[in-house]
């Protein structure tokens, strides 16, 4: 190291002794992991110009070479910049000749001797400390005047709080990237941790996915499975550069523009052909004696771009996505102003499925959809030709969707082959192996300690003990099963009410008369009701709620209630504005004032809101979490009955299995609007269906309901 150093301090006078003992440290243990001296500078380069911002990148590259030579032998005066171009580092002259047989021979007994089975090869990646160089780097900024004493924010997000990234770069996939020669869409980012401020979500996870391929990503709520999607798609995890990405994450911007041309602007390529073809035009058309020949050949060139890029179709199927995701044809040429914000998240996803980027990531693409929309989609991405990440709750749709698993938990990726319902097999049979396993090696080694403590001090049986006490070290470390923890909600007991609980009498209701929402609908329900409320989007759906609620008033028609009725209000405009500043025990506290900490700690608790999390600000949970509390804050007021508005958004399937128990146990009643058809039916009773104006009852329930918008589909197809 001490060449190394002289190196160092030579042309870097005022360089900290932690610095060059880094810089030293990777020189000496990476004498393998370089080939050349630009080698060299890619991974210590930018080190070195902190260290003196006054040396140009050609001084630094200068400074890598001759390192790049000392580390290889030679004299610093060696390297080509200091030798009139003649080296004597990689090639040298021997003083004598060698026998390469004898030598070969001695390497062979030698590494008998050392029992070679066990030495471990060096990979292609060069080792990096990554402490001691965010140590060096903190150091070099704190010299330069960079570093400060206020926090660095992130569109007002203290860094603490962002996710952050590092990842392994393979030296020869960088360097294939960098030539442009990389064709492959397959995606591997391998040996890579994610932290979110100082919590680490994954660690040495690796990812690899098949060109082509549907993977569903699964894991329970806050593990950071939406954080690896924005990880991947704003760059912080790398992929080859020539794959195009695209993450449904923002909603379109509300403007004039109409809905249907804002899905066809997403195609930049198109758009800027046919913006060029209206210009030649003008051109030509004011030469329209003589026009220039360029011009004409411009023109005709743009012609066969278009054409190849089937630009005339383009229209056509983007109105054909929009209409899948719900968009009427009035809907599709307005406007995206006039758009609620579920409905220009659903622009966002026909823009995303319009474009076909060869890496499509989805987070929870079935919140924004009703159940038409949602069978629409399943359909149309089975036909999808790339490859799709997609963050989902809903069972059916990754059964339907996904040709593959990833499954997230204690930090790392598993992969499965096969859709959730094969995932969840292989899953249960896995676990059960690793536990007879785990019961086999345990009950072996108690046989043999049984053995050993029975014998300890009978001097005729010593060897026998010493032999069991080496069987007993060489076994295996003996490791219990890792299981998930089991998620438990539970909802407040409650009292019976007697009939009539709940009822709606020939109500008319509308926002403007000239369009009439609601007429004469009658219904009932009591505290052993379980309805499912269904129909598409725009229907009235949360308008029916807010009547049952009574936060809305009939035009015409009666609402009955209970006197003694409570009712407990769920909808994800009360996530929304949940106080983030606040904690999950504060927000109980200022909601529900003289009570005390456990108090609150137990009701959180009894919706999974444990430990840390029910001190950590509501900003930093999960949307799944967020949900949790809320439901913590809808149950401490003891409501009797529930109406519950897609209260399934955002919670991950362990937890929406946990709702259905509770539900099912509590001892009111409950109404609710949802898409997620193993919720429906595993509580639901009775299926309202809004259409038209009306609500009626489904004697068939989720399955003739189903076969209605199939049939809606097939017709529109």
């Amino acid at each position: 190291m001490a060449a190394f150093r002289e190196v160092l301090t030579k042309h870097f006078p005022n360089v900290d002794e932690e610095i060059s003992d880094y810089v030293s440290s990777i020189l000496e243990d990476g004498v393998d992991d370089f080939d050349t001296g630009e080698d060299l500078y890619e991974a210590i380069g930018m080190l070195l110009q902190q260290t003196d911002v006054s040396k140009s990148d050609q001084d630094i590259k200068d400074i890598c070479n001759r390192l790049y030579y000392v580390m290889n032998g030679d004299d610093e005066r060696s390297s080509p910049d200091t030798n009139n171009g003649e080296t004597n580092g990689m090639r040298k002259m021997l003083d004598s000749p060698v026998m390469l047989s004898s030598m070969a021979s001695d390497m062979k007994n030698k590494a008998d001797d050392d029992h070679s089975i066990w030495v471990k090869k060096k990979g292609s990646n060069t080792t990096v400390d990554k402490k001691k160089l965010e140590k060096a780097e903190a150091k070099i900024q704190k010299k330069q005047g960079k570093r400060t004493d206020v926090p660095k924010k992130e569109n007002g997000v203290p860094m603490g709080e962002l996710a952050t990234a590092s990842q392994q770069i393979n030296k020869r996939d960088a360097r294939l990237d960098a030539s442009g020669n990389n064709r492959s869409t397959d995606i591997k980012i391998e040996d890579f941790d994610i932290a979110f401020g100082e919590r680490t979500l994954l660690q040495s996870a690796s990812i690899h996915l098949v060109a082509g391929r549907r993977y569903g990503l699964i894991g329970r709520n806050g593990l950071g499975k939406t954080t690896l999607l924005k990880l991947i798609s704003n760059g912080h995890l790398k992929i080859p550069s020539h794959i195009s990405v695209l993450h449904v994450e923002q909603e379109v911007t509300g403007d004039e523009t109409k809905a249907l041309q804002s899905v066809l602007e997403c195609d930049e390529k198109r758009e800027n052909l046919l913006r060029r073809e209206k210009e030649l035009n003008a051109i030509i058309s004011l030469a329209s004696t003589n026009p220039e020949e360029d011009h004409a050949a411009q023109l005709q060139k743009v012609y066969q771009d278009l054409e190849a890029m089937e630009s005339a179709k383009a229209p056509s199927r983007a109105a054909q996505i929009l209409c899948g995701l719900g968009f009427t044809p009035k809907d599709q040429v307005r406007p995206t102003k006039e758009f609620s914000g579920g409905w220009r998240m659903r622009l966002s996803l026909a823009r995303a499925l319009f474009m076909r980027p060869d890496l499509l990531l989805l987070d929870e693409p079935t919140n924004m959809l009703d159940m038409k929309a949602i069978i629409w989609l399943e359909n149309y991405l089975q036909d999808w030709p790339k490859t799709i990440l997609v963050v989902s709750h809903d069972r059916q749709f990754l059964n339907a969707v996904s040709t593959d698993t990833l499954h997230l938990h204690t930090m790392r990726l598993e992969g499965y082959r096969g859709n959730y319902e094969v995932f969840h097999k292989t899953r249960e049979e896995k676990l059960k192996n690793q536990i007879k396993e785990y019961e086999a090696q345990k009950q072996y080694r108690d046989h043999i300690q049984v053995f050993i403590d029975r014998f300890r001090f009978n001097a005729n049986r010593a060897s026998q003990v010493q032999s069991k006490l080496k069987m007993l070290e060489k076994l295996p470390p003996l490791k219990p099963v890792e299981k998930e923890t089991e998620v438990v909600l539970k909802f407040p007991e409650t009292e019976k009410l007697s009939p009539p609980i709940l009822q709606l009498d020939d109500v008319n209701f509308y926002y403007s008369k000239d369009k009439i929402l609601f007429t004469n609908v009658s219904l009932n329900a009591n505290m052993d009701s379980r309805i499912c409320i269904v129909g598409e989007n725009g229907a009235g759906k949360t308008t029916l709620l807010k009547l049952l609620l009574g936060t809305l008033d009939p035009v015409k028609g009666i609402r009955h209630v209970h006197r003694n009725l409570r009712i407990g209000y769920f909808t994800q405009h009360h996530v929304d504005q949940l106080d983030m500043s606040q904690t999950s025990v504060e927000l109980l506290a200022a909601r529900f004032p003289g009570k005390t900490t456990e108090v609150y700690r137990a009701q959180l608790g009894s919706f999974g809101v444990t430990g840390d999390f029910a001190v950590r600000p509501v900003s930093s949970l999960s949307g799944g979490q967020k949900s949790r509390v809320a439901f913590a804050v809808m149950s401490m007021a003891n409501p009797n009955f529930f109406i519950l508005d897609e209260p399934t958004n955002h919670l991950d399937m362990e937890t929406i299995e946990a709702l259905g128990e509770a539900l099912t146990k509590f001892g009111g009643g409950v109404v609710l609007v949802s898409h997620d058809e193993r919720l429906i039916r595993k509580i639901c009773k009775e299926l309202w269906v809004v259409s038209g104006g009306t609500v009626r009852s489904l004697e068939g329930g989720i399955d003739e309901y189903k076969a209605i918008v199939e049939a809606e589909l097939a017709a529109t197809s």
